[in-house]
């Protein structure tokens, strides 16, 4: 079956768990456009999965998310790629192991994803806790060496200084830690909460792993006219996720989560093969 070439065209009636989760993404979109002009009421902020140290977050957002897309383009190309590549994998894998994984590695891309930014978040946040908890000179001068604030995120940053300069002068102390401490409190929740990631990409980038690794001399035309195996094309694909994740290309895109799908869609192959259920 590894050498036999797929082409998504065999396949006349989608399976079911491509079916619904088509259905299911569609629907979740028009429900956003619906509820954010008829009731002015944000879905992306409330099924969106946010950063778990915001009062954003929500345990059931790890599932709600990977059925919120940004706009239409990102609907249409995830779906898109969900049916290209789903519906071989559940028709060879069969319903209920096919939704396992799709769950599983949306679940796994999040995780990824939140865990590398508390990586690059929580020497920041040391430093801005340490900063609440007791605002002093020494815990003040912490901060400002070793964290560059977002001006955007305070009310007033030219009041915020003064207050700062003030505990490090030692002027009006008490007055001054009460704002900074505030004002930190404000500042660091809008700073975790700012963080907000929608889209079935993880899954789809599971799937691709799959795929390349079920069929890996499939042909998968690029642009429609270029033909290249599967196994290169996610190999291709892997390499630009961590390249743009690492140096921040195109920001906006949770290029960590795109690979924390793949990463955990490959140990699942990997158990399931180990226990001899990869094929049916």
């Amino acid at each position: 079956m590894n050498d036999r070439y797929y082409s998504p065209q065999k396949f006349s009636i989608l399976p079911p768990v491509v079916k619904n989760l088509l259905i299911i993404n569609g629907l979740f979109f028009l429900a956003t456009i619906g509820f954010q002009r008829t009731m002015n009421i944000d879905l992306y902020d409330i099924l969106g999965l946010h950063f778990y140290e915001s009062d954003k977050f929500h345990p059931y957002q790890f599932i709600t998310y990977m059925f919120m897309h940004g706009n239409f383009g990102h609907l249409f190309f995830n779906m898109f790629a969900l049916w290209m590549f789903g519906s071989a994998i559940e028709n060879y894998w069969g319903a209920k192991r096919f939704l396992i994984y799709y769950l599983i590695t949306g679940l796994g891309a999040g995780l990824t994803h939140y865990g590398i930014l508390l990586w690059e978040l929580a020497p920041e946040l040391k430093y801005i806790d340490a900063c609440i908890a007791d605002p002093n000179a020494h815990t003040v001068q912490n901060l400002l060496s070793h964290h560059r604030f977002h001006a955007e995120m305070l009310n007033d940053m030219d009041t915020f200084k003064e207050n700062l300069m003030n505990i490090q002068a030692g002027y009006n102390v008490s007055e001054a830690q009460t704002y900074i401490n505030n004002t930190l409190i404000d500042y660091r929740e809008t700073l975790v909460g700012g963080y907000n990631i929608v889209g079935a990409s993880g899954s789809i980038f599971g799937l691709l792993l799959a795929f390349g690794m079920m069929f890996p001399n499939s042909l998968i035309f690029l642009y429609f006219l270029f033909p290249i195996k599967a196994k290169w094309f996610v190999a291709l694909y892997g390499a630009l996720e961590l390249f743009y994740g690492i140096t921040g290309t195109a920001d906006g895109i949770a290029h960590f989560a795109h690979l924390g799908g793949m990463i955990f869609g490959i140990f699942i192959i990997l158990y399931w093969k180990k226990k001899g259920i990869f094929y049916n």
